[in-house]
């Protein structure tokens, strides 16, 4: 199976050949090999030897922290599972995400405490980029990439997906009360007019389930095992194995104790509605109660 990490590998091959301002050809010829092998290299079709990744380097002028990134990442692509380092905007981590996307055929995603990066807004985006660190361009970038990745779920090209969000997602108030009567609202629309789109809500009056171990997305994919991601604060893993299947009992427990999808929309525009009343300042911020 091509798995994340050969994608990513694939990726980074193509954007160091960019760089440098070689095409498939004189890279091929550089490296003594033919242009369509390269190119399967850098579509993530093929595997290429950690020999001939690190020939390519070298034709390429790569060297550094660039090139040891590069390596390490041909080092392991044999192995099933994958942990990229670094913040989900980081090259790597960003790039196994995007890898897993471009393979999905479905998508599961259990939220707790935030709305999923697909269906946030710019400004949602933005403020959750700040809190974690990043400077105000990094951030606007970073809001900018999220935004790129939507039409995995809206539009001609979205494939099924099916989002259980923990009622805590939809009360965080992530950049204020005005962007997240904002944030709602646009979800409530998403809701109503996304056929492949279903969002389902989890009340935190219905008590404890499995899915309060912590936040996970499931991709299946046309061939082979699903692949299971978690994210971390510095790190994001993918797993490809059989024992996947238990995130799908998971997310079915988690799905026994969410609204259905009716109720999950009244839900949604009722919280919606709330923060709209605290930004105009005709509601008292405080505690709420969860959909009855």
């Amino acid at each position: 199976m091509l798995t994340p990490r050969i994608r990513t590998l694939g990726t980074a091959l193509r954007e160091a050949r960019i760089d440098a301002r070689f095409g498939l050809r004189e890279l091929a010829r550089r490296v003594g090999t033919n242009p369509a092998l390269v190119s399967n290299w850098e579509l993530g079709q093929r595997v290429p030897a950690l020999e001939d990744v690190a020939g390519i380097l070298g034709a390429l002028g790569v060297v550094g922290a660039e090139k040891q990134r590069i390596l390490q990442l041909a080092r392991g692509t044999a192995e099933p599972g994958w942990v990229a380092r670094g913040k989900q905007s980081d090259p790597d981590h960003l790039g196994g995400l995007l890898a897993c996307e471009r393979a999905a055929t479905s998508v599961v995603e259990w939220q707790p405490l935030l709305v999923p990066g697909l269906l946030q807004i710019p400004d949602y985006a933005r403020a959750l980029f700040l809190a974690d660190g990043l400077p105000v361009k990094d951030a606007e970038r970073q809001a900018e990439i999220r935004m790129m990745r939507r039409p995995l779920v809206v539009g001609p090209g979205a494939i099924p997906c099916e989002v259980l969000l923990g009622e805590a997602a939809l009360r965080n108030p992530i950049g204020g009360p005005a962007t997240m009567a904002r944030q709602l609202r646009f979800l409530a629309d998403l809701m109503a007019t996304s056929a492949k789109l279903s969002v389902r809500v989890v009340p935190a009056s219905n008590g404890g389930h499995p899915g309060l171990a912590g936040r996970f997305c499931v991709y299946h994919v046309e061939v082979g095992d699903p692949i299971v991601y978690f994210e971390h604060q510095h790190s994001g893993a993918f797993l490809l194995d059989e024992g996947n299947d238990t995130y799908c009992e998971v997310a079915d427990r988690i799905r026994e104790v969410s609204l259905d999808s009716r109720r999950s929309a009244a839900f949604v525009q009722q919280v919606a509605q709330e923060f709209r009343e605290i930004a105009q300042g005709n509601k008292p911020e405080g505690p709420r109660n969860s959909f009855g």
